[in-house]
């Protein structure tokens, strides 16, 4: 199951996505340690399966929360990941922004 998590305004748009089913995959779920924001918490889905999720007071501050975050997802030549989706094994999490 993929999540999509965050909105769009005036500034711009702000999401980040989570395959459910490649999340499953993972046991130790670093993306939710590494994130210096604690933006990423771990809640049972609708399978009981044990996935990473955008948290709810982090879902409308990804601009403020992420801000530090997202220089690292360079443009141009080599694409540079940020901390949490370098953490992650399963390659679950996607940002937009």
């Amino acid at each position: 199951m993929i999540a999509n998590y965050g909105y769009e305004d005036g500034s711009g748009f702000y999401y980040i996505t989570i395959d459910g089913s490649a999340c499953t995959i993972c046991e130790q779920h670093p993306c939710v340690a590494v994130c210096p924001q604690g933006v990423y918490a771990l809640e049972m889905d609708d399978y009981d399966d044990l996935v990473a999720v955008v948290t709810e007071a982090a879902r409308k501050r990804l601009r403020d929360l992420c801000s530090s975050c997202k220089g690292h997802n360079g443009s141009g030549g080599a694409q540079h990941k940020l901390p949490c989706t370098s953490a992650c094994p399963a390659g679950a999490l996607r940002h937009s922004w």
